[in-house]
C-alpha cells in the first residue's frame, strides 16, 4: 500500500513551536504601510467566504478574485501589516504574499534552469549505432523508445482513446495550432488562469514584454514549450504526421496555471484544479513543483512565523484544491520531481525559497510535517522516471511514502559504455512551439532548425499539404508523468461509464488499475546504485527499497498501456 503523510490538522491561529499563538488584539494592530500588493488569502474551515472577504476589507485590502470550491481569495492591500491584521481574523486560515508556488522544470527569462531538462545542453555527443525498433504510425514514433515501453502501440489496437475522455494539462500553455495537437485540442474548455508579468515590483524581468494586449495569452499559446511537449506525448494524434501519443484519440485541454517563466502562483493553480472539477476533465496532468518552498514545513524551527504561516496556507489551499477535484471525478498524475532524493528520507534544502533571488538559506527537512506539493498532497499518482535501459533516470526522486508507479522520461546519461551515453535518443522527443523555438534560437526566422538546434535534436516535419510541426528532446519526471497520463486516459477510456456528471470513471478505480496492471520492475543488484562514472557526485547515490512487487524506485512498476485495457477490468 502506498502511504501518504498527513499533515497537521487546519489552525485559525498560527502555531509557533507547537503551541497556539493569539493573533494581535486590534489595539495591537500593525499600522500599514508599503505599496500596493497581491496577497491570497484562505478562508478558515467551517468559515464562509463571505465573512473571510469582510476580514480583507477590514484589514485594509480590496478583494480582487474569490474561488469559492475551496475558499481561496486573491486581495491586495499596503505589502506591510496586511498579513498580521488579516490572519488575526477567526474567519481566515492564513494569508501569504502572492508570489509563486509552483515551477515546471524547464525555466525561462531570469529563472534558474533545470538542470535535468537540460542536461544535454553544451555536452559532447556520439553517434547512434543502434535504434530502437519502429513502433508504427506516425513518421517520428520510430524515436519513441518512451512509446512502445508503455506498449501503446499494442494497446491502440485495442483502445486508442474515446474522444469525450478530457485530459486537462495544467502547465504552461499548449500550443493548439501545433499539427499533432490541433487535432485533439479542445479551444471552448480550454482556459488560460494567469496573466503574463513584464517584471517584478523590483524591476527584474518575470515573463518579458507582453504578446498580446492585456497581458492575457489566448488559450491555445505556450510561450514556454513545457505544457506543450507534455501534451504531445500524452495524446499527439496518430494522423500519419510527426510524432503520435500514448492516447492518441482522447480530448486535451488547456488548463493553462503557469507563467512564460516557469513559475506558477498559488490562485491560478487552485482555479485550473477547482475548473478541472466543475467542467468534467477526467484526467490532469500535473508536472510541476511547489515553490518558493521544495518543502512546505508547518513549523520548520529555521522559518519565522510569517514564512511558517505562509507554508500552511499553501498546503491547504493545494489540499483542499486537490480534494475538490477528487470529489468531482479527477484523476490526478503528478511529477514525483528531479531532485534524485528519496522523498521520505528528505535531503537538507539549501533552495528555498527561491522567490524571490537570493533569498535562500539551509534549512532541515522534518518528513512528518513537510510536503513536497502537489505529489504528496491526498489522491495522486506518482510517477517516477527512467531511461532506455530501464534504470532509475538519475534526477528522479524516489522512495516507498509517495511513488504509485514508473514510466519513461529520458535519462541522458543512459547506457555508459555504451554509443547510448550521452544521446538525445535517450530522451522523449515530443511537440515544440515554433515560437518557442526561435527565441530560444533553435529556430531560425525562416522556420529551418539552426546548427545550435539540429545538435539538440530539434526537428522539423512538412506534410505533402503544408502543415509544418517542430519537436524536441527533453527529459524528467515531467516527462514521464505524461506517459502515465495518457494511461490513464486509456483506462477511463475503456472501462468509464455514463453518468450524471458526463462519462468518466472513479479516479480509485484509475489508479487501482494504473498500479494493478503496471509490470513489476525489481529492486537493481546491487540495490544501492551510484551515478558517479555518469559523472554525477555522491549526493545522487540511491538505494531502492522494497520488493519486485512494490519498491522506492519503480512502484508498482512500469505503466503498461497494453495490460491496463485488456486485463484491467476485473479490477474496475
Amino acid at each position: 500500500m502506498r502511504r501518504t503523510r498527513l499533515l497537521i490538522a487546519a489552525l485559525a491561529v498560527p502555531l509557533i513551536g507547537g503551541i497556539v499563538v493569539a493573533g494581535p488584539t486590534a489595539a495591537a494592530q500593525p499600522q500599514l504601510s508599503g505599496a500596493a500588493t497581491e496577497f491570497t488569502v484562505l478562508t478558515a474551515a467551517g468559515q464562509s467566504v463571505g465573512a473571510a472577504e469582510k476580514a480583507i476589507r477590514d484589514a485594509g485590502g480590496t478583494v480582487l478574485h474569490t474561488n469559492a470550491a475551496v475558499g481561496l481569495i486573491t486581495a491586495s492591500a499596503p505589502a506591510n501589516g496586511f498579513v498580521q491584521r488579516v490572519s488575526a481574523n477567526r474567519a481566515v486560515y492564513g494569508a501569504a504574499k502572492a508570489t509563486s508556488i509552483g515551477k515546471a522544470p524547464r525555466d525561462k527569462a531570469t529563472s534558474k534552469p533545470d538542470l535535468a531538462e537540460k542536461d544535454s545542453r553544451g555536452a559532447a555527443k556520439k553517434p547512434v549505432t543502434k535504434k530502437p525498433a519502429p513502433v508504427g504510425t506516425d513518421p517520428l514514433d520510430d524515436q519513441l523508445w518512451g512509446l512502445k515501453s508503455v506498449r501503446s502501440d499494442l494497446a491502440r489496437t485495442v483502445q486508442p482513446g474515446d474522444k469525450r475522455v478530457k485530459v486537462g494539462i495544467i502547465d504552461t500553455g499548449v500550443d493548439g495550432s501545433h499539427p499533432d495537437i490541433a487535432p485533439n485540442f479542445d479551444a471552448a474548455d480550454s482556459r488560460n488562469f494567469t496573466r503574463d508579468i513584464p517584471t517584478d515590483e523590483t524591476g527584474a524581468v518575470v515573463d518579458g514584454p507582453c504578446e498580446y494586449r492585456g497581458c492575457v495569452d489566448p488559450a491555445d499559446h505556450d510561450d514556454n514549450g513545457h505544457g506543450t511537449h507534455v501534451a504531445g506525448t500524452i495524446a499527439a494524434a496518430a494522423n500519419g504526421f510527426g510524432v503520435s501519443g500514448v492516447a492518441p484519440n482522447v480530448t486535451i485541454v488547456n488548463l493553462r496555471a503557469g507563467q512564460d517563466s516557469g513559475f506558477f502562483f498559488l490562485q491560478p493553480a487552485v482555479d485550473a484544479l477547482t475548473y478541472a472539477g466543475d467542467a468534467g476533465i477526467d484526467v490532469v496532468n500535473m508536472s510541476f513543483y511547489v515553490d518558493p518552498w521544495l518543502y512546505n514545513c508547518a513549523n520548520n524551527p529555521a522559518d519565522t512565523p510569517e514564512q511558517r504561516l505562509e507554508q500552511r496556507t499553501i498546503v491547504e489551499s493545494i489540499n483542499r484544491a486537490l480534494n475538490y477535484a477528487y470529489r468531482k471525478g479527477v484523476t490526478s498524475v503528478v511529477a514525483l520531481g528531479n531532485q534524485h532524493t528519496d522523498l521520505g528520507a528528505p535531503q537538507p534544502d539549501t533552495t528555498s525559497p527561491d522567490y524571490p533571488a537570493n533569498a535562500t538559506y539551509p534549512r532541515t527537512i522534518d518528513n512528518a510535517t513537510c510536503l513536497s506539493l502537489p505529489v504528496e498532497g491526498p489522491h495522486t499518482i506518482g510517477v517516477s522516471s527512467f531511461g532506455p535501459s530501464g534504470a532509475k533516470a538519475d534526477y528522479s526522486n524516489y522512495g516507498l511514502e509517495q511513488i504509485s508507479v514508473s514510466a519513461p522520461g529520458g535519462y541522458y546519461r543512459d547506457g555508459f559504455g555504451t554509443d547510448w551515453y550521452r544521446t538525445n535518443e535517450n530522451m522523449i522527443l515530443s511537440a515544440y512551439p515554433k515560437n518557442v523555438g526561435v527565441a530560444e534560437g533553435n529556430i531560425d526566422a525562416a522556420g529551418n532548425v539552426t546548427p545550435d538546434g539540429a545538435a539538440l535534436g530539434v526537428q522539423k516535419a512538412v506534410a505533402p499539404d503544408g502543415r509544418v510541426g517542430y519537436y524536441q528532446f527533453l527529459q524528467g519526471t515531467s516527462m514521464a508523468t505524461p506517459h502515465a497520463t495518457g494511461v490513464a486516459a486509456l483506462i477511463v477510456s475503456q472501462y468509464g461509464k455514463p453518468g450524471r456528471g458526463g462519462f468518466g470513471l472513479s479516479p480509485d478505480v484509475v489508479q487501482r488499475v494504473i498500479e494493478g496492471t503496471a509490470a513489476p520492475i525489481p529492486c537493481p543488484v546491487p540495490r544501492t546504485v551510484d551515478y558517479l562514472d555518469e559523472g554525477r557526485d555522491a549526493s545522487f547515490t540511491a538505494t531502492c527499497q522494497g520488493s519486485p512487487q512494490f519498491n522506492g524506485f519503480y512502484g508498482h512498476g512500469a505503466v503498461d498501456a497494453y495490460a491496463a485495457v485488456t486485463r484491467g477490468g476485473p479490477l474496475t
